[in-house]
C-alpha cells in the first residue's frame, strides 16, 4: 500500500532523507523510531506530497505520488502530533466537513455511529471542540481516517503527551483499523509502544533507515538496547 524506492529530500546543503527503500503492506504497521530529525516526518510529508522528493519516488496504492497528487491523497488519512479541527464546531460537524473535503460524504444519521465506534459517545460527538481534550480530537482524526475509507493511515507521534489510559485507547483503534486492512505508517519516539503495536519496526537516524525487524522477533526489553546503539552510532559517524 506504501512503497518509497530510492527516496530522497534535500535541502541546499542538508540532506534530510537519503535513498529510502521501505514498503508498508496491507494490515500491517510498521513504527518508524528515531530522535529528532532523524527523517521521520520527511518521510511522511513526502507520501502526502507536502513536499516533492529530491530524487527517488514513493508510492500509495501503487501510484506514484508525484504523478497522481489528488488521486493518491484520497487512499491516505493523516494524524499529526496535534489534531486541528475546528473548534467553534462539533466533533459531528468537523467529521462531516473533513470527511467531505475527502471526497466522502457521510449521512447525517451516521455521525452519531462513527463517534461511536472510535470511542466519543454522541452526546460528545455534538459538543464544540474547544472543550475536547487532546485523546478527543486523535479520536474525531480516527473517524475521518474511517469516513474516507483510507488505505494508509499516516501517523506523526500521535500518542505523544496522551495519558496511558487515551494511548492504550488509540492503540486498540489503531488495531481494529489494521484487521480491516488498513496499512499504518507510524512516527514515534514511544520504544515500547512500538514494541507493543508494530508488525515491523524501522530505526532512523539522519536521515538514513539503518534497522529494520520484525516486532515479534526480540522483547521488548531488548528495543531499547537495539535503539540506543543504532544512535550512538549514528551520532559518533556524524561527528567523525
Amino acid at each position: 500500500m506504501l512503497r518509497a524506492v530510492g527516496l530522497s529530500k534535500r535541502y541546499e546543503d542538508v540532506h534530510a532523507l537519503h535513498e529510502l527503500d521501505l514498503h508498508v503492506e496491507a494490515g500491517e504497521v510498521y513504527c518508524l523510531l528515531g530522535p529528532n530529525g532523524a527523517g521521520k516526518s520527511t518521510t511522511m510529508n513526502l507520501f502526502l506530497g507536502f513536499t516533492a522528493p529530491s530524487s527517488g519516488r514513493a508510492w500509495v496504492g501503487g501510484l506514484d505520488v508525484a504523478s497522481h497528487l489528488l488521486e493518491t491523497k484520497r487512499h491516505l488519512a493523516y494524524i499529526p502530533e496535534q489534531v486541528n479541527l475546528y473548534p467553534h464546531l462539533s466533533g459531528a460537524e468537523n467529521l462531516a466537513y473533513f470527511a467531505a473535503l475527502g471526497g466522502s460524504e457521510v449521512a447525517p444519521g451516521h455521525l452519531d455511529a462513527l463517534l461511536e465506534r472510535v470511542g466519543l459517545p454522541a452526546e460528545v460527538g455534538r459538543r464544540r471542540c474547544a472543550t475536547y481534550s487532546k485523546g478527543m480530537r486523535q479520536k474525531v482524526g480516527l473517524a475521518i481516517a474511517i469516513a474516507k475509507q483510507a488505505g494508509a493511515l499516516l501517523l506523526d507521534e500521535p500518542t505523544s503527551g496522551l495519558d496511558p489510559r487515551a494511548a492504550f485507547e488509540f492503540s486498540a483503534m489503531v488495531r481494529a483499523l489494521c484487521k480491516d486492512g488498513v496499512a499504518v505508517l507510524m512516527a514515534t519516539h514511544d520504544l515500547f509502544r512500538a514494541r507493543d503495536l508494530a508488525t515491523r519496526i524501522g530505526i532512523m537516524c539522519a536521515g538514513r533507515l539503518v534497522w529494520e525487524g520484525g516486532a515479534g522477533s526480540f522483547a521488548a526489553e531488548d528495543l531499547e538496547g537495539i535503539y540506543l546503539e543504532h544512535v550512538r552510532r549514528a551520532a559518533g559517524e556524524v561527528a567523525a
